[in-house]
């Protein structure tokens, strides 16, 4: 849909995101552990996680520290003052039937308010930049994790596991300004790559979740729940744009309610009526003392802040001489900056190192649905990549396919190219038979060729084909344009 047909029907979106701690090593308000992930069900319980009766929640002072950093890189006004509120709400993800949170209403603070994010968006052939404003952000722990057997709206039962419930999370709030999916997915990328930097692991599983709050032309909000990846979250505002359309083209009425994203059939389902915040009971916890923090101790997490995203973009531009559009891509992860900054210690040319890194290995990576620190290769196995088409052993081609296989099956590319015999052509008389090979097997593409100069890229393809291509592009298209000539004086 673009940008006109969507500012057209009013889309308002407004985000609020859910980043767990990863490196945390216990949970919010109690010593179990956090490194739930793979671990039986319901093994990682304590009666304060549980909420038995006599437990008492003892805060995570490092949970506190990183929110601090958190808000500073968001350019958020810290509060001084802060307390925890109870969430009451009756799901079996919550063990307490409650769920320690912070409010901004009634008295309540949270850790910080304020701040915004500046997304880069592409718009055909333009890019622009647009503030997305941060309301604010919040501590407060992750429920437990429900499963269903078959599809949430047709499951006989639910499974819960506790393990998950008091992990801490932060939950970043945002103003209802983004007006497309892909300003979302945009968002959710920047703000992963801040949190990276700043120490935190998202590419973990479930360390980053949404939910996605949604309306069109001024009418009731809809949220959709706990989306999961990126990809997922421009797909469930996609869909769910075109529903509320349908609803206001036949003249539906739209409630206010909360969807569930439903990622095998690609829709969203209908849950519950939405909430309304009276609904909560918010009061405040009366088992945690309300925090003081000092603007010494601010002022100290802040001389501590390492480089973000938007600074380091700055340098690679200026240190390797990079395009914008490539330095920003490049630093929408910190294991992809990383990766493309241990490469240029041993490779000259940044430029190209940048565009293998960004055409090559994050496309074919996006393509697999795989992130950067899944796979087996190194900035050695790279260059020594790019080394091999410097040195004319194989050609560009030859090397993508190369680092296709790399990811594959985790072998360096001389081993790979040793195994498929993948040398480069660069013998004139070996080529000329392939040639003859093709003009042979295909007289008709050849005649075409004759009268159609851009039929000749279909034999040329063809040549690389069954040479599995290893031909010398440029030797190849000299010795067909040159057989091509003669079949014409012939004629």
């Amino acid at each position: 849909m673009s940008k006109k047909e969507l500012e057209k029907l009013g889309v308002m979106i407004g985000l609020e995101v859910h980043i767990q701690l990863t490196n945390l090593k216990t949970k919010l308000f109690c010593g179990c552990s956090s490194d739930y992930r793979g671990k039986p069900p319901n093994s990682l319980m304590c009666p304060v996680c549980l909420g038995l009766p006599g437990s008492l929640p003892s805060l995570n002072k490092k949970a506190v520290e990183y929110a601090i950093m958190t808000g500073l890189a968001l350019n958020a006004k810290i509060s001084h003052h802060t307390l925890f509120y109870r969430k009451n709400y009756y799901y079996p993800d919550m063990p307490k039937n409650f769920q320690i949170s912070q409010y901004d209403k009634a008295g309540g603070i949270p850790i910080s308010s304020g701040g915004e994010i500046v997304i880069e968006v592409k718009n055909k052939k333009k890019t622009h930049k647009k503030e997305i404003t941060i309301t604010r952000m919040q501590i407060e722990e992750d429920p437990g994790r429900l499963t269903y057997p078959g599809t949430i709206d047709t499951a006989a039962y639910t499974l819960v596991d506790y393990n998950r419930a008091g992990i801490c999370l932060l939950e970043v709030v945002t103003e209802p300004v983004l007006s497309s999916p892909r300003e979302a997915r945009t968002f959710l990328q920047k703000l992963r790559s801040i949190m990276e930097h700043l120490g935190v692991d998202c590419s973990i599983e479930g360390a980053i979740r949404c939910d996605a709050n949604i309306s069109l032309m001024g009418g009731n909000r809809v949220e959709v729940k706990n989306i999961s990846s990126f990809k997922d979250v421009e797909r469930a505002l996609s869909h769910e744009i075109w529903r509320q359309e349908q609803s206001i083209k036949f003249q539906h009425e739209i409630p206010q309610e909360t969807r569930h994203w439903d990622e095998k059939r690609k829709m969203t389902i209908s849950l519950r009526t939405k909430e309304e915040e009276h609904d909560y009971r918010y009061f405040p916890e009366p088992d945690l003392a309300p925090i003081n923090i000092t603007q010494e101790f601010i002022d100290q997490i802040k001389s501590n802040l390492p480089e973000l995203p938007d600074e380091r973009k700055i340098r690679l531009i200026k240190e390797y001489e990079l395009p914008a559009y490539n330095a920003e891509v490049i630093v929408s992860s910190k294991k992809l900056a990383d990766f493309y900054e241990e490469c240029c210690k041993s490779y000259s040319n940044f430029k190209k190192v940048s565009d293998w890194v960004i055409n090559s290995l994050l496309r074919r990576l996006n393509e697999l649905n795989l992130d950067i620190s899944e796979i087996k290769i190194t900035s050695d196995d790279l260059i020594k990549l790019l080394n091999l088409i410097d040195e004319g052993t194989i050609h560009n081609k030859t090397a993508k396919y190369v680092l296709e296989k790399m990811i594959k099956t985790e072998k360096p590319p001389a081993i790979i190219i040793e195994e498929e015999n993948l040398y480069r052509i660069s013998d004139p008389k070996k080529i000329e038979k392939l040639v003859e090979k093709i003009f042979q097997e295909h007289p008709k593409a050849v005649q075409d060729a004759l009268k159609h100069p851009k039929s000749v890229k279909f034999l040329v393809g063809q040549v690389m084909e069954i040479s599995n291509h290893t031909a010398d592009p440029r030797i190849l298209n000299k010795i067909v344009e040159k057989r091509l000539q003669q079949l014409k004086k012939r004629i």
